[in-house]
């Protein structure tokens, strides 16, 4: 059975006796759907013929929206402003109290005039970016202190951490991250082995390319990209789960059953992203030495045995000390950003990603800037 078509809108034009006037009877369903012929034309409704005055008779009408009552309100409108007559017959009530609901003229709005001192347009945004760091430093240190001040399941009265929570967690954030963490170390440990190499030849002193590697890989790279592909990782992970969970008001119902979002929620990804996060550049430092190792056997001859003894004799325990010693604060400061943009989440989807993006580029930053100030501190102690 074929689809009823709609009644187009039609015009229909007839001269008076007298010929000073016409009769416009417009027939039809004259809405949106039915008026693409007219409205294509993008003229008037009618042409001028020089009458005096039309009378428009809608009795033909069968259907009339804002789109129809438009069109001949404007066509009224602009007789009118012609000084010729123009009278509507015929038409329904609706259909009359719809035409003269709407403005003879739409003017357009006019434009916002930005009344602003150029003193507060350049520093209105510095303003508000630093309330908004104020925001989330103060967020950080509740974060923090309600860590610091325990679990705290039930409101005002402390309970130890659950085992479960923290376990289940270790096992998202520490051993499914392995396999990632494991191949991207080994590829940068051995892409560093290449180029040291490389450039070290010209001087004949390819077996120094054992002291770069350890050195750069366990102060620095090590625990640092160990950091940012956490960050990227389980830091999007908390703000997207936390987030979720604002979206759904659980962080609400949390509250009103008297239990602490923190110490339920937060608290134990802390502890389990300090806990895993060593452990994980561990690991890290392991595969990059060996991808080292093999590229360098295979670049410049330097077999296993010698690699292992240049690196006894390039580190020590305070080398790989001073790569351990970053990791947890990394961790809690990728814990505690992810924590607190998950709690900022609003209602909808778009603050969810917008919060997780802000999660990783934020953590992200102020690894590589607490990377930055234990290297000077270190420099400062000669440690």
């Amino acid at each position: 059975m074929n689809p009823v078509e709609p009644d187009n809108a039609r015009i229909e034009i007839e001269d008076q006796p007298d010929g000073n006037g016409r009769l416009i009877r417009l027939v039809g369903l004259w809405k949106n759907n039915s008026l693409s012929a007219i409205i294509k034309s993008a003229g008037p409704l009618v042409d001028d013929k020089d009458a005096r005055s039309d009378i428009i008779d809608l009795s033909g009408v069968s259907g009339m929206d804002t789109a129809g009552a438009w069109l001949i309100r404007r066509f009224v409108t602009e007789r009118r402003e012609q000084g010729r007559s123009v009278e509507i017959v015929g038409a329904h009530p609706e259909m009359r109290d719809l035409i003269e609901a709407l403005p003879e003229k739409v003017t357009a709005p006019e434009k916002p005039v930005d009344r602003r001192t150029r003193f507060e347009r350049v520093f209105e945004p510095v303003g508000r970016l630093t309330v908004s760091l104020w925001g989330d430093m103060v967020a950080m240190m509740f974060v923090l202190g309600s860590a610091v001040r325990g679990a705290q399941t039930k409101q005002g009265r402390g309970s130890g951490v659950s085992p479960a929570s923290v376990v289940n967690q270790l096992d998202h954030m520490g051993v499914r991250a392995v396999p990632i963490i494991t191949l991207m170390s080994f590829l940068i440990g051995a892409i560093i082995a290449q180029q040291g190499a490389f450039q070290l030849r010209y001087f004949g002193a390819e077996v120094f390319v054992v002291d770069l590697v350890g050195i750069l890989q366990l102060r620095e790279i090590g625990v640092l990209l160990t950091a940012i592909m956490i960050a990227g990782r389980s830091g999007s992970a908390i703000t997207a789960e936390i987030g979720s969970m604002k979206m759904r008001e659980e962080i609400d119902a949390l509250k009103v059953i008297g239990l602490n979002p923190i110490g339920v929620l937060v608290f134990p990804r802390l502890v389990a992203l300090t806990i895993a996060l060593p452990l994980l550049t561990i690991v890290a430092n392991f595969a990059a030495l060996y991808g080292a190792a093999v590229v360098v056997w295979a670049y410049s001859g330097i077999t296993f045995d010698v690699f292992i003894t240049r690196l006894h004799e390039a580190v020590d325990y305070s080398t790989l000390a001073t790569g351990m010693i970053k990791a947890p604060f990394m961790a809690l400061i990728i814990g505690i950003i992810a924590a607190v943009e998950g709690m900022k989440v609003g209602g909808s989807a778009e603050s969810l990603g917008r919060h997780v993006t802000a999660s990783v580029v934020k953590s992200i930053f102020v690894v590589i800037l607490v990377d930055g100030l234990f290297a000077m501190f270190y420099a400062a102690i000669d440690f």
